[in-house]
C-alpha cells in the first residue's frame, strides 16, 4: 500500500473499453475537485483493453501528475483491477466508480459531504438507473439469486460507485483471497455505511463489457466466494429425496403383501435412475466447485500482474 501523500481523495477507475470516455472524465474529475479545493488523485487501471486506452491514459499522466496510470498484463477483471487501484492509492478518502461516464463525477460532491457525518462508507444508489432492459433485468436476477444465496439483503441498484474511507479501505487491501466481489467485500467489514440517491447517467456510446455470459461466470463465482449455501441446499435436496424414498418403499411394502404388485414397466425404472443419478452429479458438481476454489487459494498466486506503472 502507497504511503499517505497528504491526497485528501483517491479515484479508483477500472478501464475497459472507455477509451472514448477517459479524457471527458478526468476532466470532470479536476473542474470538481479543484472547485472544492481538495488534493486529489486519479488512478486509472487499464484492465488490458483492447483499445487505445492506455494511450490516453500515459497522455493524461504527462500532463497532470496527479494522474497514474496501472496497466494490467492481461484481463484479469473488473474488481481485481479496482484491488489493484486501492492498492495504490494513498488518499484519505477512496472513491471506486466505472470510466463510461456512466457513474457522474458531479455527484462525487454529495457522497463526500454524507461521509463526512460520520460514515466510512458511503455508496450511490442509482434510483433510476439508464442501462437497456435486458442489462436491469440480468442485473436484478442476479442479485436475487446471490442475495437467497448468501443470506445477505443485496440491493441491484447499487454496484461500485462510492466514496471509502481510509480504514475501510485498508481491511478491503488486506483480504488476498483470489475472488474477489467488491461491494459484498464492502458490505462484509462491517463499518459504518449508508446509500445516497445519484443520478445515473445513460452511456453514450458502445456497450457494457458484462455480457450474460460474464455476469454468469462472475454471479457463479461469487456466490462460491462468500457462501456455503449451496453445498447446504446439496444436504436439504439429499434428505429430501431419502425421505422420499422411504415412503414409497413403505407404500411398496405395503402393496407387496397385499398381493397388489405386479412385474412393472421398464420406463418408470429407467425415469429413476436417471432422476437420482442426476441429482447425485450435480452435488458432486456442487462440491467439486468448492474444492476447485480451495485449489486456487492454496496456490497462493498474485491477485493481479501489474505490467506498467505511469506517473510522474
Amino acid at each position: 500500500m502507497t504511503p499517505s501523500r497528504n491526497i485528501d481523495v483517491s479515484v479508483v477507475i477500472p478501464i475497459y473499453r472507455n477509451a472514448p470516455f477517459i479524457v471527458e472524465l478526468y476532466s470532470r474529475l479536476k473542474e470538481e475537485f479543484e472547485q472544492c479545493e481538495l488534493n486529489f488523485e486519479i488512478i486509472f487501471v487499464n484492465d488490458s483493453s483492447p483499445d487505445d486506452s492506455w494511450e490516453k491514459i500515459k497522455d493524461l499522466v504527462n500532463s497532470d501528475n496527479r494522474v497514474i496510470g496501472l496497466d494490467l498484463s492481461r484481463n484479469f477483471g473488473q474488481h481485481y483491477a479496482i484491488t489493484a487501484g486501492l492498492d495504490k492509492s494513498s488518499g484519505d478518502w477512496i472513491v471506486v466508480m466505472d470510466g463510461d461516464l456512466q457513474d457522474k463525477p458531479e455527484e462525487i460532491k454529495k457522497m463526500f459531504m454524507k461521509a463526512r457525518e460520520g460514515y466510512d462508507i458511503v455508496q450511490g444508489r442509482r434510483y433510476q438507473r439508464k442501462d437497456k432492459f435486458l442489462k436491469k433485468l440480468s442485473s436484478k436476477l442476479f442479485y436475487k439469486i446471490f442475495g437467497y444465496l448468501t443470506d445477505t439483503p443485496q440491493d441491484e441498484s447499487i454496484a461500485n460507485f462510492g466514496i471509502y474511507s481510509r480504514r475501510a479501505v485498508n481491511v478491503i487491501v488486506s483480504m488476498r483471497e483470489s475472488l474477489r466481489f467488491f461491494p459484498t467485500m464492502i458490505k462484509w467489514i462491517g463499518f459504518k455505511s449508508t446509500t445516497l440517491d445519484i443520478e445515473h447517467a445513460e452511456r453514450s456510446e458502445g456497450e457494457s463489457s458484462y455480457s450474460f455470459k460474464n455476469l454468469l461466470k462472475l454471479s457463479l463465482n461469487t456466490i462460491i466466494s462468500f457462501s456455503d449455501k449451496p453445498l447446504r441446499l446439496t444436504v436439504k435436496v439429499g434428505f429430501c429425496i431419502s425421505a422420499i424414498s422411504f415412503f414409497c418403499a413403505i407404500y411398496i411394502v405395503i402393496q407387496s403383501i397385499l398381493g397388489n404388485i405386479s412385474i412393472q414397466g421398464w420406463a418408470s425404472l429407467i425415469v429413476s435412475i436417471w432422476f437420482i443419478g442426476g441429482i447425485i452429479i450435480s452435488i458432486i458438481g456442487v462440491t467439486g466447485l468448492y474444492i476447485s476454489r480451495i485449489f486456487d487459494e492454496t496456490k497462493r498466486r498474485p491477485i493481479y500482474i501489474v505490467r506498467e506503472t505511469y506517473e510522474k
